[in-house]
């Protein structure tokens, strides 16, 4: 009988990304989909990443742009054919669960305003701003994750910006159901 009393370097190397990666995958999905279908994809992620371990960047931060790039893919794999407008948006915390008191009633006001225009936005900006913002990524390993490259990044990222400025400078001040302003041509 055959006792193996030591991990590969390989699962060694898995167990640490999949430990150093794994909350913050679990929230950049969580953002992007149903709870319960989170943990799925993020399973799914790593069964990729375990199949592909050879091609692994080494540094640490590349390492994690590309895990993120893989549930990206998957994510959107696992979203395919439904409502992408529902399943991607960002679920910002409702107005009920805002502060109440009087010093905060300003952030609240602020917090429904960008939750507001948030909706409004395109998946694209949404994304290029989430991972810039959310998931804390450079623009190189932002571009990694989507595919682009730097440059192509930062040219989404300035637009995306400026679109979440203009539509938080003019976003109607009472509407419940806002809708898409960005990627639609006003009708005359």
């Amino acid at each position: 009988m055959t006792h193996f009393s030591g991990k590969s370097e390989r699962e060694q190397r898995f167990r640490t990304l999949y430990a150093a990666v794994y909350p913050d995958l679990l929230r950049f999905v969580r953002r992007r989909t149903d709870t319960d279908r989170a943990e799925d994809i993020v399973a799914d992620t790593f069964l990729v990443v375990w199949r592909r371990m050879d091609e692994v960047p080494v540094p640490s931060g590349d390492a994690r742009a590309w895990i993120f790039g893989i549930c990206r893919k998957t994510l959107l794999n696992s979203l395919r054919g439904d409502r992408r407008r529902d399943c991607l948006g960002l679920r910002l915390a409702d107005a009920a669960s805002l502060p109440v008191s009087s010093e905060d009633i300003d952030m609240a006001d602020s917090r429904m305003d960008l939750a507001r225009a948030w909706r409004v936005l395109s998946e694209t900006h949404q994304e290029t701003l989430g991972l810039a913002v959310f998931e804390d990524l450079t623009g190189p390993q932002a571009a990694a994750v989507l595919g682009i490259s730097p440059v192509a990044y930062r040219l989404r990222l300035s637009r995306a910006r400026r679109a979440l400025r203009l539509l938080l400078d003019h976003l109607p001040a009472s509407s419940d159901t806002p809708q898409p302003l960005l990627g639609r041509t006003p009708s005359s």
